[in-house]
């Protein structure tokens, strides 16, 4: 399997957003004439169910470019949106809406729909995936390894989807749940080698399982074509800013960890068993940045942490700036003003909590949706 190799500084974002109806702020199925309407516009795509429009981002090598080139493409979403009676929104999950979704009637979407049957119309979820360059094939499968401990940190730092069908769930990230149950999403495995990962996948095709690595829905994975680990954890943003702050502390994280995993023996140190790594997930879609990180302490024995994952976060972002300032490579890459922001953002309420403090000011879900609506748009109105 070829790899694209990609710089190291190279970084792309997908964006998710969620169509609404202009009056209800239900979900609508309005991807196929939005799509009519902006044919001309190549970083636009539809997704699995018609309700959903996607931004795939050019290849940036910087945050900045990124966020400019996001916003700009945003805005002109939002115009188009706004011809169709439809405004934007984007969250994890819808907070209120029930309504099955309609699949697009591509022929890949088509295919899964008749593979999945019923929970192809009942996944109702959005993401932001964060596309981070690797210099080689080994390199994607070395960060893989490295930054799964990390998933569940970043799974808290971006959730933002605490109700389902007009419900409270009580979880930060209950999309996280809705793709539980789905065959392939989670935590990845862990590959030791490209060539271990290629024999997985080479007897996973022709077992008729994937065909593609696309097929492979890992909360992290490589993507081959693009020359890239393809982070696809986080729930969907509310703001693009949102959405920038945590990409950049992804980009930073993977500088970090390639300067530390320099052996088999540091690569060890990071890493937990599977069924840890899975609760540590379930603990961050559950509780957010409150949970605690579950890890090994001595051979046998196994500790909860008195750290919250806020705490931990602050003591990774600690000594990823501190390593960025003393680096010689990397210190010219990362502007740590997204950094700081993201940080900022994080002591007072976002998210999950926001969507929650709103709901118990308002006592409307549509309240809610709308508030996003607005959020949104006054970003891009600035």
């Amino acid at each position: 399997m070829d790899f694209a190799k990609s710089g190291t500084d190279s970084i792309g974002l997908e964006l998710e957003f969620q169509l609404l109806d202009s009056d209800s702020y239900d979900l609508v199925d309005g991807i196929l004439p939005l799509m009519e309407l902006c044919s001309d516009n190549r970083y636009l795509t539809p997704e699995f169910i018609q309700n959903t429009v996607e931004i795939a981002s050019k290849k940036c090598f910087s945050i900045q470019d990124l966020e400019s080139h996001l916003l700009e493409t945003t805005r002109n979403l939002q115009q188009n949106v706004s011809k169709l009676n439809m405004r934007l929104c984007a969250a994890g999950t819808h907070p209120f809406s029930t309504a099955l979704a309609h699949v697009t009637p591509t022929p890949r979407y088509l295919q899964m729909e008749q593979a999945e049957r019923y929970r192809s119309h009942t996944q109702i979820t959005f993401a932001t995936h964060v596309h981070l360059g690797m210099q080689s094939a080994e390199d994607a499968i070395t960060m893989l390894r490295a930054i799964k401990p990390f998933l569940p940190l970043v799974l808290a730092l971006s959730a933002n989807s605490p109700f389902w069908h007009g419900q409270d769930t009580y979880y930060a990230s209950y999309r996280h749940r809705v793709l539980a149950s789905t065959r392939s999403y989670g935590m990845p495995p862990t590959f030791n080698s490209w060539n271990e990962f290629e024999t997985f996948f080479d007897i996973s095709k022709r077992a008729g399982l994937y065909n593609s690595v696309k097929d492979i829905h890992w909360d992290a994975r490589p993507s081959p074509n693009l020359g890239t680990l393809e982070i696809r954890v986080m729930d969907a943003q509310s703001t693009v800013s949102d959405a920038v702050c945590r990409a950049a502390f992804l980009q930073a994280l993977v500088y970090y960890l390639r300067d530390k995993v320099t052996s088999e023996k540091a690569a060890k140190y990071y890493e937990y068993e599977y069924w840890l790594e899975k609760d540590n997930l379930y603990q961050a879609s559950h509780l957010g940045l409150n949970a605690a990180q579950t890890g090994w302490h001595g051979e046998y024995t196994i500790a909860r942490s008195n750290l919250s994952l806020l705490q931990l976060f602050e003591e990774v972002l600690n000594d990823i700036v501190n390593f960025i300032q003393s680096s010689e490579k990397y210190k010219n890459s990362v502007d740590l003003g997204y950094l700081y922001r993201l940080d900022a953002q994080l002591h007072e309420p976002y998210g999950y909590q926001l969507q929650r403090n709103l709901y118990a000011e308002r006592l409307s879900l549509k309240a809610v949706t709308k508030s996003m609506v607005e959020r949104l748009s006054k970003e891009l109105a600035d």
